[in-house]
Order: structure tokens, then C-alpha cells, then sequence
């Protein structure tokens, strides 16, 4: 999968769990909160959602390294990287 295609699920993602977000308008380096009408759960809903139609397990411990756009497209890339090695 490519950066552009994760870009555009987490995006697709994001709006499945906050409908009245514009993906046009979110900016990558951002924080999801600082921009978003989101709180803690529907943040914990969007890493559901990743995981289950990324597949990528995104352990407690690292949910703040997927707190802008930038950071979630990142992550998950490395962690696909990683399981196709």
C-alpha cells in the first residue's frame, strides 16, 4: 500500500468516525484534537477502525504517535513495511 493510499483510508477513516469533517481542511502536522471536534473516544474509535480495516495493532502505549495526520500515515506505513519484510 502507498503513502497516498493510506493518507486517503485514514482520511476515509476519520471521516467515518466524525462525519462533519471536511478531509480537504485537515492539516497533517496538526494534532487531530486541536482541529477536529474529537474527543478521547472517538479518537479510540478511529484506532479501532485502523486496525481493523488496516490491520495494523496499534499497542496503548503508542497511541500519541498518531496524533496528526503526518504521524498516522507514518506509523502505519512502517508497521506494513515491516510485516511484509
Amino acid at each position: 500500500m502507498t503513502t497516498d493510499e493510506i493518507r486517503a483510508n485514514v482520511l476515509r477513516l476519520l471521516c467515518t468516525i466524525a462525519p462533519e469533517v471536511n478531509p480537504a481542511t485537515i492539516q497533517p502536522d496538526v494534532s487531530f484534537r486541536d482541529q477536529l471536534d474529537i474527543d478521547s473516544m472517538d479518537f479510540l474509535n478511529f484506532l479501532v477502525a485502523v486496525d481493523h480495516e488496516l490491520h495494523v495493532d496499534i499497542p496503548e502505549g503508542d497511541y500519541a504517535q498518531l496524533s496528526t495526520l503526518n504521524d498516522c500515515v507514518a506509523y502505519i506505513a512502517r508497521h506494513l513495511a515491516a510485516r511484509s519484510a
